[in-house]
């Protein structure tokens, strides 16, 4: 499983619209300047973001995007199924009905498991917490002296 620069960039441009919320609708340049992303892609990755109800586009000379909901409803899986689709940690096979028993125990005691924990983790992380994260961060790098 590897998440891709849709997926990547999608979650990083969300991240830094969501903590500029409190300017009003935030222009797809301003944040394709601030996380160095191409334009264009950024205006691929939001059509798909608005289509699926995270975010809502204004139009106009003060126009841009915004949240469609708050950032505590926004969920990590909802993103990432909307950028990359559902995904797991290794492609789905068809075993049949238990013809490999150890390929079978494998995939329900390794790799089942380990998609059901990915999951449940991007079903409980919220956009919310990633923009906490991001602005603790940044605030303590402001802070950082080197001699």
């Amino acid at each position: 499983m590897k998440i891709s620069t849709k997926g990547r960039y999608g979650l990083r441009a969300l991240v830094d619209l969501a903590s500029h919320e409190n300017e009003g609708a935030v222009s797809l340049l301003h944040v394709a300047k601030r996380q160095n992303i191409s334009l264009n892609y950024l205006e691929q990755v939001f059509a798909a973001l608005r289509k699926a109800g995270i975010v809502k586009s204004q139009k106009g000379a003060q126009g841009g995007y915004r949240l469609a909901k708050s950032m505590e409803e926004i969920k990590l899986d909802d993103v990432l199924t909307v950028l990359e689709g559902r995904f797991n940690i290794i492609e789905e096979t068809d075993i049949g009905v238990r013809q490999d028993a150890v390929r079978w125990a494998i995939q329900e005691l390794v790799w089942d498991r380990i998609n059901a924990s990915i999951w449940k983790f991007l079903e409980t992380c919220t956009l919310a917490e990633l923009v906490e994260q991001y602005k603790e961060l940044g605030s303590s790098a402001e802070y950082m002296y080197y001699i």
